[in-house]
């Protein structure tokens, strides 16, 4: 009997799916290959379901007679394994992010006397899971396993600073390209700082949790990806684990807290004000306290070093690194407040030395000019932007303004294309019209 192969990375079966899949069992003996969370985080968002979910469904379809994984996007090992007779798939990968996949799987199976075979792509259906957009959305227990799934299945998890739902919308949805490949944020960071500007308060934990609680669940309501929440502080032991229970059960992926003590002041003000950090101690019961707290094995606890903004020394910062984890802390973020980046690849560097394989978190608000490709160098699995959407909206919101008294109307603001089209406001949006 023929072998035939097809390659599946979804997990929401439509109609086309299963047409496809009739199509190549009548071709023969049917291999399907279960693209990998790592292989599928190449190119796209996640599934929802993670490969062993995945699988369980294509085991329960008729016509399939093996299941395979697929390692990365690039059908080359297996199809050098199975030497399939015929290969399967859509036409819609003529062009797009997957055509060189294509021309690549082309030339090997002219090596192995295999064929490829494509059919139409069956209109009015999803390729895959695409977001809040068609109307597929998520639940709160897929969000919150989505950030663990991507810190294992991808490089480096990029992360971008959302304050409200256009902010979400924008996160969640934007593709560009980057040396010839697609790129997107990963996930959110849900920042007080920029929380609580967008309120027209000052970073000093002044927005109450239920505040911050509502302003997530706005952005939530449009959006798919996972967020990391930013707790400063995490507050006192016995008001965090109620934070931590609302925020799991909302859906959240992960809260960082930091080790200082006090008023909230923004850790780039240093010691220019008064700031003063937490004992080990205290806030290895903070740590542990929050993970007896929460449901899941999901929710992370990611603990904030300020060593290094308090000058308190490298040796500090790798000495609180040990102590967090042995606690139970779910991945560390080291921060600075210097334009270079050298402290922080140091304690980098020191950091895997000493054999600490949780995950390292960094926010180069400072140290901006490191590329993610470095980080990912210096084993850093988490970049997180911060506060970068809240630091651009409002020079483009004061320009129009301004615009509009100096001229006594909006004519110029308009013109020179400060302001977007009514149009496209309507279509940015789902559900609109």
């Amino acid at each position: 009997m023929k072998k035939v192969y097809l390659a599946m990375s979804v997990d929401s079966i439509n109609e086309g799916h299963i047409n496809i899949i009739k199509k190549a069992s009548s071709l023969g003996d049917l291999t399907v290959g279960i693209l990998t969370d790592k292989a599928i985080a190449e190119y796209k968002k996640l599934p929802y379901m993670s490969y062993d979910q995945r699988k369980l469904i294509f085991e329960n379809i008729k016509g399939i007679k093996h299941i395979v994984p697929q390692a990365t996007v690039s059908f080359v090992d297996n199809i050098k394994k199975i030497r399939p007779d015929f290969v399967v798939h859509g036409d819609e990968w003529r062009s797009g992010i997957l055509k060189n996949v294509r021309s690549e799987l082309i030339e090997l199976l002219r090596e192995v006397g295999g064929e490829l075979i494509e059919y139409p792509y069956t209109k009015n259906t999803s390729s895959g899971m695409t977001g809040i957009s068609n109307g597929i959305g998520t639940t709160p227990s897929i969000r919150l396993s989505m950030l663990r799934r991507l810190i294992n299945a991808k490089r480096v998890v990029k992360v971008n600073e959302v304050h409200n739902g256009l902010c979400g919308l924008l996160t969640d949805q934007l593709v560009e390209e980057r040396n010839g490949e697609p790129v997107s944020f990963d996930a959110m960071w849900s920042s007080s700082l920029t929380d609580s500007t967008a309120k027209g308060l000052p970073d000093i934990e002044a927005v109450d949790m239920s505040s911050r609680i509502s302003s997530v669940n706005h952005i939530f309501e449009v959006t798919t990806k996972p967020m990391i929440f930013d707790g400063d502080t995490g507050g006192k032991i016995e008001h965090f684990v109620f934070t931590i229970k609302s925020l799991e059960r909302l859906g959240v992926s992960a809260i960082v807290i930091e080790d200082k003590v006090g008023l909230k002041k923004n850790s780039l003000f240093g010691n220019d004000v008064f700031q003063s950090q937490d004992s080990i101690e205290n806030f290895k019961q903070k740590i542990i306290s929050g993970k007896n707290a929460q449901v899941t094995e999901d929710f992370m606890i990611i603990a904030r070093i300020e060593s290094l903004i308090l000058n308190a020394g490298m040796e500090d910062a790798l000495l609180r690194a040990r102590e967090y984890i042995n606690s139970g802390a779910d991945a560390i973020m080291i921060h600075s407040r210097k334009k270079l980046p050298d402290e922080i690849f140091e304690f980098c560097e020191k950091y895997h030395e000493m054999e600490l394989n949780t995950p390292l978190m960094v926010v180069p608000s400072s140290f901006n000019n490191v590329t993610v490709d470095e980080w990912e160098q210096k084993g850093v699995s988490i970049v997180c932007y911060a506060n970068h959407m809240m630091r651009s909206a409002y020079p483009a919101m004061l320009s129009t303004a301004k615009s509009i008294l100096t001229n006594g109307r909006s004519l110029e603001a308009e013109e020179g294309k400060q302001c977007m089209p009514i149009k496209e406001i309507l279509d940015l949006i789902p559900g609109t019209r």
